[in-house]
This record gives structure tokens, C-alpha cells and sequence, in this order.
């Protein structure tokens, strides 16, 4: 199950990426009459200057990576821990099963607790690198625009 919803929000991702790619298309007039030919040109001009001033590669994206999720059985090894603690605890006391259900359901939460924290801090980075993907996209397509502007086209 954790596999497809790591699966479900690496592609989310890749589709939110690509559709707020496609939802701001640009529009590019030529002010100075260019020709297609002089604007298909500029254009590729303007690319590869884009392209060494931003490190980025649109057609080779090189995109911050999500991290690994977190691991599972923080509960179920807590709970083991727990029990193994509790059964010595209460060994002592004289009832080293009930000490051992004690120590089992104190740590198994605890370790449920763990594992919650690391499953939010996962979602939280995976957003976070979405997010750099997005603003490397954007600054390269604002550098393209300068270049094409300078070239006398009108971006909208």
C-alpha cells in the first residue's frame, strides 16, 4: 500500500509540474516584423543563453529527486523493545507477563507516533522538492523571456 502512494505522489508530482508548465503558456509576437525563420532562430539563441545562465535543461530537466520514504515497523519494533523491557520490569516485580503488555502497548504507540512524524516530513519534502523543480522551471523561462525581449518580441 505505501508503495502506490509513493508511486501516486512522485507521479502527482511529474502531472502538477506538467500541467502548471502548460497552464501558463507563452505567447511571443514579433515586434521588429521577424520572420518565422529569424524567430525560430532567436529563439534557439535564446534557449541555449537560458540555458547557460539558469543550469537548466528543459528538455533534460534535471530535477531535485524525492526523498526515500520512511521506513516502516517503527510500532511493531517498539512494541517488541517494549515488551522485552516490561517482561524485565516486571520479572522483578513478580508478574513479568503484565509487564510485559504494559511495556509492548506504551512502546508500540510510541513507535506509531514515530512513524507518523517521519510519514509527514516525507510528504513535506517531497513538496519541497516539487516545489524547487517548479522555481527552476520559472527562472529559466523568465531568463528565455529577457533574451527574447532584448531580440524586439513581445512576450504575453
Amino acid at each position: 500500500m505505501r508503495t502506490y502512494l509513493i508511486l501516486g505522489l512522485t507521479l502527482g508530482l511529474g502531472l502538477l509540474v506538467h500541467a502548471s508548465h502548460l497552464s501558463a503558456q507563452t505567447f511571443v509576437f514579433p515586434e521588429k516584423g521577424q520572420s518565422p525563420e529569424q524567430q525560430e532562430q532567436d529563439d534557439f539563441t535564446c534557449y541555449k543563453w537560458a540555458k547557460q545562465q539558469t543550469g537548466y535543461d528543459p528538455e533534460h530537466p534535471n530535477l531535485a529527486a524525492a526523498p526515500p520514504p520512511p521506513s516502516g515497523g517503527r510500532a511493531m519494533r517498539g512494541a517488541m523493545g517494549g515488551a522485552a523491557l516490561g517482561a524485565m520490569g516486571g520479572a522483578i516485580a513478580g508478574n513479568a507477563g503484565k509487564g510485559a503488555a504494559i511495556g509492548a502497548a506504551t512502546s508500540g504507540g510510541l513507535g506509531m507516533m514515530r512513524q507518523r512524524r517521519a510519514e509527514r516530513e516525507y510528504q513535506m519534502e517531497v513538496q519541497q522538492a516539487g516545489a524547487q523543480n517548479q522555481q527552476t522551471r520559472a527562472t529559466f523561462e523568465r531568463a528565455h523571456n529577457v533574451c527574447m525581449e532584448a531580440k524586439g518580441y513581445k512576450i504575453g
